[in-house]
């Protein structure tokens, strides 16, 4: 898009939709995921604290993946505690496939009330994010603490802290009867260009950066989860008066379990006999339970 009116009717929901603006040196990330979304969630009942948790994290691991371009990378985020509600939550994201899972004391979030806080949900929790890039290029890991009052926030102070690259997020969740919508935009300030991952040391305080932010700051929460209104539009409402703005249609987003019977076997003839020897029931068979898309999968010996 180069100064160019939103005319389309299509929201692109479940599609990632990437933008640059040249003259400011940033990039972004904008996504609405409703189908793939609903369809991840309903692998479990969960409460809705826990459907509204997962439902931003999905967000996020699908906003930084797409920030992968080689085939086959993968970002994976996973925040953890020893002393809240939640004891684990984990998602990933590779080339539009997206899967998420959260473990949870029930009696505990019982205790919390409606809508408790992340400090209430972790404690003094940690998220990891770790990206596994293709081609050999090496894995990268930051952790830090689950502060703020979002996983978005703690996301940002991953960029700042593990990149030094400023980072802007925002996501919005809207849950209606069995449907949930979620949705997100990244924007990111990258003096040095947008190759590789050695953009380090960028300027917190570069007066670019600071006008990026304040017009990608004012999204609101109803736009973006407004399935009325496109991401595109979005996109033309907070940067229209830039010289130009650059818009890519990337992957669409869905459900991407990878589990099956021959993954399964594949992972059990890694361990030796003795351990495959405890893992089978009186039959012989050994039951693999997938967290994910909560199934069970038996493996005969």
């Amino acid at each position: 898009m180069t100064q160019t009116s939103p005319a389309t009717n299509e929201t692109y929901s479940g599609r990632t939709l990437g933008f640059t603006i040249p003259s400011r040196d940033s990039r972004g990330r904008i996504v609405r995921l409703d189908g793939a979304l609903d369809e991840i969630l309903s692998a479990h009942e969960y409460p809705a604290p826990i459907t509204h948790l997962l439902a931003e994290a999905l967000v996020l691991a699908t906003l930084m993946g797409s920030l992968l371009k080689d085939d086959g990378s993968q970002v994976t985020m996973q925040a953890q505690t020893e002393a809240g509600a939640v004891n684990l939550l984990v998602c990933d994201y590779r080339g539009g496939e997206l899967r998420g899972y959260v473990d949870f004391d029930e009696a505990r979030l019982s205790e919390l009330g409606a809508n408790p806080s992340l400090f209430a949900l972790f404690g003094k929790g940690y998220l990891a994010i770790t990206f596994d890039v293709a081609k050999g290029r090496g894995r990268y890991q930051g952790i830090v603490p689950l502060e703020g009052e979002t996983l978005a926030e703690a996301c940002e102070t991953y960029f700042y802290q593990s990149e030094q690259v400023p980072t802007l997020i925002r996501t919005a969740v809207r849950s209606e009867g069995d449907n949930c919508l979620a949705a997100g935009m990244l924007v990111q300030h990258l003096p040095d260009g947008e190759e590789g991952r050695e953009r380090l040391h960028a300027r917190l305080d570069h007066p670019e950066w600071e006008h990026v932010a304040i017009l990608g700051g004012s999204v609101k929460y109803d736009e973006l989860v407004d399935p009325e209104l496109s991401l595109e539009a979005i996109i033309w409402r907070l940067f229209h008066e830039e010289d130009e703005v650059r818009i890519e249609r990337m992957a669409t987003t869905e459900k991407g379990c990878r589990c099956s019977v021959e993954h399964y076997v594949d992972v059990l003839s890694k361990f030796p006999e003795a351990d495959r020897q405890e893992m089978r029931d009186e039959n012989g068979i050994i039951v693999v339970d997938c967290a994910f898309c909560s199934r069970k999968f038996p493996i005969e010996a």
